[in-house]
């Protein structure tokens, strides 16, 4: 089943997926593609109230890093596929705040995070609908 994105949100929420019901997905291991292209495959999912996120090995594509997704970035999920769609390009994931496993439940990192994706941040995918 795929899940497309919620139409009646109207404010953007850095770490709230934007269907209630993709909290039921386990999407570890899903393969996430940005507007762009194919950036890895899921690592962990959190789906904890107003606190998730994706950890996404991206492989070799920027050399095995590991980086977080604001939950607020998916904007489908197809479960059938097991994919996973965000509405960011592969430059502004890649250019995103380097992931840092020791402090990531920490407030201020989880802040520069949801200030580079979120509204007029450099990872906000230039979207005239969103304005």
């Amino acid at each position: 089943m795929t899940y497309g994105s919620s139409a009646t949100q109207t404010r953007w929420q850095p770490w709230t997926y934007r269907q209630q019901d993709w909290h039921n997905v386990d999407l570890t291991d899903f393969t996430v593609e940005a507007t762009d292209g194919e950036i890895g495959t899921i690592d962990s999912a959190t789906n904890e109230l107003n606190g998730s996120y994706l950890i996404v090995d991206t492989g070799t594509w920027i050399f095995g890093k590991k980086v977080v997704l604001p939950a607020g970035v998916v904007s489908s999920v197809d479960d059938k596929n097991h994919r996973l769609l965000v509405d960011r390009t592969k430059e502004q994931i890649k250019n995103a705040p380097e992931f840092d496993e020791e402090i990531l439940e920490q407030p201020e990192y989880r802040d520069r995070l949801g200030g580079y994706y979120g509204e007029e941040g450099p990872g906000w995918y230039a979207n005239p609908s969103r304005r």
